[in-house]
């Protein structure tokens, strides 16, 4: 089993980066899913529907939630879902590269991916003064 990969993004930016990953790897070797909270929503009314996405991508070995922006209603809502049951640990400022990078390693679990996953953002802010 492996950890599932749940994006709780502003509109259009988990989608967005969840296409082109899967058009640059081709096959995500995690399951991952996009889920979208609009900028007028009402957080509890989300709920079951984002805790549905949860049990999606979840294989039981967790969900590794990502999210586009910390203290943000797609981060609360995060927060939110992650009291349910489910084991999940959040990560705040998705970019691809770290959506790609918690790709490249889909055998690490739950404990390590947080990190791999901030690593993937870290290294990927790349400063080119050429």
């Amino acid at each position: 089993m492996a950890c599932g990969i749940l994006l709780i993004t502003h509109p259009g930016v988990g989608s967005a980066v969840l296409a082109v990953a899967t058009t640059l790897l081709r096959n995500l070797p995690l399951r991952t899913e996009a889920f979208e909270v609009p900028f007028d929503a009402d957080l509890e009314q989300l709920l079951p529907a984002a805790s549905a996405a949860l049990r999606r991508v979840d294989d039981g070995d967790g969900v590794l939630v990502l999210t586009d922006l910390y203290g943000a209603s797609p981060s609360n809502l995060a927060a939110k879902v992650a009291r349910l049951g489910t084991p999940v640990r959040r990560v705040a400022a998705l970019s691809l590269p770290m959506l790609l990078r918690v790709m490249n390693y889909p055998e690490q679990g739950l404990d390590h991916l947080p990190a791999t996953a901030a690593a993937g953002t870290r290294n990927g802010a790349i400063i080119d003064d050429a």
